[in-house]
């Protein structure tokens, strides 16, 4: 007994998951207030994505500012920057963060060969002596140590600018007056002031603006082919809606049936001559079933044209004319 109510009991079926659809047929199926409810949503997505790309270039254009003076005593203007953040990997590469120092001179050293140098030194305390990091910068073998000099001799109220890629890290940056050999040279008097700034953001925001443009640009071309979507489907409801409307008169006027009698055919009378526009129609009634007898007459019309009235009373619709002998001839145009 218990076997065969096991075997009674229903098999479940295997229900195979909705296919996804293609988005083409998607929009097929799609009313026209759903079309519209996406064309607006498309619109809000084109703006939003273009306004966060627009938020993420401003905060990668925005630079960490320093400024620094000349140090007497030690002949140079040193700066610790502090922490420089960024998704660049060791070496010189795209993803290295920019630095940008600007110079005002005030006072160059009285000295014939004189030029500007700078240095950017990855170390986490400024504070230590750092001749040894000055000359491997000078080297120019570790990425993290830079150096860079300008030929041109400086002169009193020039500005003078010095462009850097650096890799993440703490930095310290030292601004001097050099000899041709690059030995610190400074006398009574040498001053200097240097501003300076630092893109930390650049990169990362940078790349994030670029994807928020990307994302922009797709919510444009989904919103243009809802535009044309609901375009198309607007101007298929008018040309339907113009169909019933003439469809309905049409109707109307079927129904309503002809207005009057169709005019009258043939001309109005004989071509050059101001005749009669036609023979005058019998008040008499006819017996169709009666034996027609008699010969026809004719009777008089207007200009000297004669119409024949034949024995049961009708018109032949040829116009006559009388002869001298008083015979009746058709009239010829």
């Amino acid at each position: 007994m218990e076997r065969f109510m096991s075997e009674e009991q229903p098999t479940e079926v295997a229900v195979e998951p909705p296919v996804d659809e293609d988005q083409d047929e998607v929009l097929e199926v799609m009313t026209l207030e759903q079309r519209q409810e996406a064309l607006k949503q498309s619109r809000w997505n084109v703006f939003m994505w273009l306004g966060i790309a627009v938020l993420m270039f401003g905060f990668a254009l925005f630079p960490m500012s320093f400024d620094e003076e000349y140090d007497g005593f030690t002949n140079s203007a040193e700066k610790d920057i502090g922490l420089v953040w960024g998704p660049s990997l060791p070496g010189e590469d795209f993803m290295d963060v920019p630095l940008k120092i600007d110079v005002e001179v005030v006072n160059p050293p009285a000295a014939l060969d004189v030029h500007l140098a700078a240095y950017a030194l990855q170390e986490d305390d400024c504070a230590q002596n750092l001749g040894s990091q000055t000359t491997l910068a000078r080297e120019g073998t570790d990425h993290s140590y830079q150096y860079q000099l300008l030929d041109e001799t400086p002169v009193a109220g020039g500005e003078y600018r010095f462009d850097f890629k650096l890799d993440a890290g703490q930095y310290c940056v030292i601004v001097q007056f050099v000899d041709g050999d690059g030995a610190n040279v400074g006398t009574a008097g040498t001053d200097m002031n240097i501003d300076g700034a630092v893109y930390p953001n650049q990169v990362i925001l940078g790349l994030l603006g670029l994807v928020c443009l990307g994302l922009s640009a797709f919510a444009f071309l989904g919103a243009q082919k809802h535009g044309e979507s609901v375009k198309n489907m607007l101007e298929k409801d008018l040309e339907t809606t113009e169909n019933k409307v003439l469809a309905s008169i049409s109707s109307e006027r079927i129904a309503a049936g002809p207005s009057g009698p169709p005019g009258a055919a043939g001309p109005p009378g004989p071509p050059g001559a101001a005749g009669p526009s036609g023979p005058p129609q019998s008040t008499e009634p006819s017996d169709a079933s009666s034996e027609i007898v008699g010969e026809p007459t004719y009777e008089p019309a207007e200009n000297g044209y004669f119409f024949k009235k034949l024995a049961d009373g009708s018109y032949d619709q040829t116009v006559y004319v009388q002869n001298e002998d008083g015979a009746y001839v058709p009239h010829e145009g």
